[in-house]
């Protein structure tokens, strides 16, 4: 599967999205410098309270798995959003499309380019690349990018290797009986 850069940023910043806690003070504006979104002004209470729905609408893509409800759910929020897909080479970066009108708030940014990097996926095939993490304290989304599909963790550093840790551990203790 081939996934462009400007789509694998955008599937990173909705990973992001869905797994970061907005309550902290000052998590969007972090959100935005941690993705380089451009063209962003001072945000308020309206803006938060608008990218946490558009979060949620990510969160029952991702946790749908099921292609014709996740097709209906991203036409409805492109559609909303507002899309007016346009080539830029804005900020030093080379051509690339914002699928945003200019002058759109953050929430209507995220769901026009979320959606659009999502429908991309969903018109491939590959939907069932959006996951969540199989360990059982975690459920953080991650996409599956691996070539055979077969990542269950967001982090194989943590959630997988705690998880192999107490099996080995598991079994060790089940030899020791």
């Amino acid at each position: 599967m081939l996934i462009n850069h400007d789509t694998r940023c955008t599937l990173d910043s909705i990973v992001d999205l869905l797994n970061m806690d907005l309550d902290v003070p000052d998590a969007l504006e972090g959100f935005v410098e941690r993705h380089d979104i451009s063209n962003v002004g001072p945000l308020g209470a309206s803006d938060l309270a608008a990218v946490r729905s558009i979060r949620e609408r990510f969160a029952q893509v991702f946790d749908t798995g099921d292609t014709r409800a996740a097709a209906e759910l991203l036409n409805a929020l492109v559609a909303e959003a507002g899309t007016t897909p346009r080539l830029t080479d804005h900020d030093g970066y080379d051509w690339h499309v914002h699928y945003f009108a200019p002058g759109a708030s953050l929430a209507e940014h995220l769901a026009a380019d979320g959606g659009m990097a999502l429908a991309f996926l969903l018109v491939e095939g590959e939907l069932e690349r959006l996951r969540r993490c199989e360990a059982p304290d975690c459920g953080r989304a991650f996409v599956d990018l691996s070539r055979n599909r077969s990542r269950r963790y967001c982090d194989g550093r943590t959630c997988g290797n705690r998880l192999h840790v107490a099996a080995y551990r598991a079994r060790r203790r089940g030899t020791a009986d």
